[in-house]
């Protein structure tokens, strides 16, 4: 009759029903509430890293067409910051800027005077500053302009990186990656 019994408790168990206690599904809470404040940090750095470098690959590509167009034209060709696409402004580069052939090189956009390249501003809560306001090629390609413009995150906390485009006197534009977290 015992064996009987065992028989009956070991298909008891075989078939029984299987789950998780209490106790495991907490720990499963915790180690997934664990992961989930070291993900979300890192989630947040990388989306602003991708940002931060759209920036500043459209402040280069920006000073690239500016340099090319200045040799292909054979005349003055300026970067500089606009609001609206129509005037060079005084400001931060985030309002937005536009490329234009300065065809009277007086660092102003005048009537008849094409423009190259218009771009938005920069999202918000971004900023990006600069040495100068305007950027300006000669008819060579050679940069007569030296310029730092930074693009970094201002709002709502400033951010743990910032890209810093250096544009040489050879009119050469680079990135860097900083991570001074000092955005003004």
């Amino acid at each position: 009759m015992e064996s009987g019994r065992q028989t009956k408790s070991a298909a008891a168990s075989r078939f029984g029903q299987h789950g998780f206690t209490l106790i495991e599904l907490m720990i499963t809470l915790a180690v997934f509430a664990v992961l989930l404040a070291i993900m979300v940090p890192s989630y947040s750095d990388m989306t602003l890293g991708s940002k931060l470098r759209s920036q500043a690959n459209d402040l280069v590509a920006g000073t690239l067409l500016a340099r090319s167009e200045a040799i292909k034209r054979n005349s003055a060709v300026r970067m500089c910051v606009s609001d609206d696409g129509e005037n060079c402004i005084a400001g931060g580069w985030e309002q937005g800027w536009v490329v234009f052939h300065d065809a009277d090189d007086d660092g102003a956009l005048d009537a008849g005077e094409s423009v190259l390249l218009q771009h938005q501003a920069a999202p918000s809560g971004f900023k990006i500053t600069g040495t100068v306001a305007s950027v300006r090629f000669q008819g060579t390609g050679v940069g007569a302009t030296q310029a730092t413009l930074t693009a970094c995150r201002a709002t709502p906390g400033v951010g743990a990186q910032e890209r810093v485009v250096n544009i040489t006197a050879t009119g050469r534009a680079s990135v860097t990656k900083t991570n001074t977290s000092t955005c003004s």
